[in-house]
């Protein structure tokens, strides 16, 4: 099955519905949705993520990985809190050559004033084949609302 038809399947009636009735007016979907529930899918860097939420604690989890993602369904990719409109917390970056060791690194930012998008950015070292440079990079996630998985 494809990715557009699991994600079309996905879609609970509500976000399906707006969804056509924003095609039809030429409206967006962002603009029609109310502010993004804790269990909901995210888009990010053509991934389907899931959110996961328990007070003021988030995760985002994989939930439909990109072709050529050397991660699964279930891996996570971010944890850490939400304080008012700012996210701040672990992100991981995954590579062919370290199966099963992530290498994290601390980002934050913002939530959008809709709700619907997170930003959060931090720097990283550079590795190679797992093995540390020294050299340093920025990496800027950005997590779209979806739907309500």
């Amino acid at each position: 099955m494809s990715d557009f038809a699991l994600t079309f399947r996905r879609m609970t009636r509500k976000s399906l519905l707006i969804a056509l009735i924003g095609a039809f007016a030429g409206l967006s979907l962002t603009s029609l949705v109310t502010p993004a529930a804790a269990d909901s899918c995210w888009w990010h860097n053509g991934s389907l993520m899931r959110l996961k939420a328990r007070g003021n604690e988030r995760w985002f989890y994989y939930e439909q990985p990109r072709a050529g993602l050397s991660v699964g369904r279930g891996t996570l990719l971010f944890n850490g809190r939400k304080q008012g409109n700012w996210y701040t917390g672990t992100a991981r970056v995954f590579s062919k050559y370290c199966p099963g060791s992530p290498l994290p690194y601390h980002v934050e930012g913002p939530v959008a004033s809709n709700q619907l998008r997170v930003t959060v950015q931090g720097d990283r070292e550079v590795h190679n084949r797992c093995n540390p440079t020294g050299r340093w990079t920025s990496d800027r996630l950005v997590f779209t609302y979806a739907y309500q998985c």
